[in-house]
């Protein structure tokens, strides 16, 4: 018996020994900084910290200070068309899983939402933080111009309802939806 749990002792402490050593032969990938100079984005730059809005970015370096500020806000613009229309894309593909929609004229039909809901021009667009700098390029003195947008979250879901209200087809798919119902509360409320 004694034997018994010698053994036992010896192989534990074996197995404790192999998983010690195998812990320490692994070894940390280095963690090495890209070559290169860090590009200046405002601390605010990218984050999206009001629940009510859609925030979007843009930034531009022009001759003038107004000719920056208007072609940065011309890019959040643009950005908020493209993640408006992804926003838009994922709602719609939960109420196509949700209604069970299988029928390609009415998924033919969602892409014309999409469509109409990125390129909408949106009330309510407020201008967010906004910063500019002179800057020192080869061709001369530039300003350069980060801007943030916000827009009503509000806003898209009331376009985005509208455009499936639009197109009989989806609508008549999509009202059954409890995602759509709730959808339409929301715009209800505003």
């Amino acid at each position: 018996m004694k034997l018994h749990k010698m053994v036992l002792c010896l192989v534990l402490l074996a197995v404790i020994v192999m998983i010690a050593s195998c812990s320490s032969n692994k070894q940390k990938a280095p963690t090495t900084k890209p070559q290169g100079e860090e590009v200046y984005r405002p601390a605010w730059w990218a984050t999206q910290p009001e629940t009510d809005f859609v925030c979007t970015y843009g930034q531009a370096t022009k001759v003038s200070e107004n000719l920056s500020m208007d072609a940065a806000r011309a890019n959040a613009l643009q950005e908020a068309a493209q993640y408006v229309e992804v926003l838009v894309n994922s709602m719609l593909k939960n109420y196509e899983e949700e209604a069970g929609v299988k029928d390609p004229q009415v998924l033919a039909l969602t892409q014309n939402v999409v469509k109409a809901v990125s390129s909408a021009k949106f009330t309510g667009v407020l201008m967010g933080k906004v910063e500019t700098r002179k800057v020192n390029e080869p061709e001369g003195v530039r300003y350069k111009t980060w801007i943030q947008l916000k827009i009503p979250k509000d806003e898209i879901n009331r376009k985005l309802a509208d455009s499936i209200r639009n197109e009989e087809a989806l609508y008549n798919q999509f009202k059954a939806s409890q995602a759509f119902q709730e959808l339409d509360k929301a715009v209800e409320k505003y």
